[in-house]
């Protein structure tokens, strides 16, 4: 382990922040992944929906879609981590990941990337994609957090919201949540809804 990545570790053991600590660790393993000429992993379920929600919601793993989990179980076993079932778990620092999803959406799918100091950076899933996945929760699962939520994270970011490719998204291939989103643009996006084919 490098000297960066030592001070790295000990700065996300004296974080006291839970959702700072996982970006940190995000942030740790996005550094390692791409020294080893590996993309980034992107930050996708509940982990992202406290990004979102400035911790409103908090879940206590971290949800990576990553394709390589090879490559990402020998970053996780050089940090610390060890294999639990599909988790790793990194015992000292009480954190644990999961990469429940080997990919995302095209890679045009907006994304958002969270910077710190020192250069390190780590990708979340980007809102509108966020939405159609606690919307779908929120239908299918009848799960009123996630409902919840939606409205929450529309109400907060409705000016930032790329309307017209979340409508796209919810629209291919058809499914329940797209005229749900459709109303919650009108509620707080300002704007009329556009018909998507």
């Amino acid at each position: 382990m490098s000297e960066q990545t030592k001070t790295i570790m000990q700065r996300i053991a004296q974080t006291a922040s839970p959702l700072k600590r996982q970006l940190l660790m995000l942030a740790c393993i996005t550094k390692e992944l791409r020294e080893r000429g590996k993309p980034a992993p992107v930050l996708i379920g509940g982990c992202a929906l406290a990004y979102y929600s400035r911790e409103v919601y908090f879940t206590a793993d971290i949800d990576l879609a990553y394709a390589d989990r090879e490559a990402l179980g020998e970053v996780l076993v050089d940090l610390g981590f060890v294999a639990d079932g599909r988790f790793w778990v990194h015992h000292d620092l009480q954190l644990v990941v999961e990469a429940p999803a080997s990919s995302l959406p095209g890679e045009d799918a907006p994304r958002e990337i969270v910077e710190f100091e020192d250069g390190l950076e780590c990708c979340v899933i980007g809102i509108e994609d966020l939405l159609i996945d606690r919307m779908n929760a929120c239908k299918h699962w009848k799960s009123t957090t996630d409902c919840e939520m939606v409205e929450l994270l529309v109400r907060q970011f409705a000016e930032e919201i790329d309307w017209e490719y979340l409508l796209l998204r919810a629209s291919s291939p058809v499914n329940a949540t797209l005229e749900d989103l459709r109303e919650l643009k009108e509620r707080y996006g300002g704007c009329p809804s556009q018909e998507i084919q």
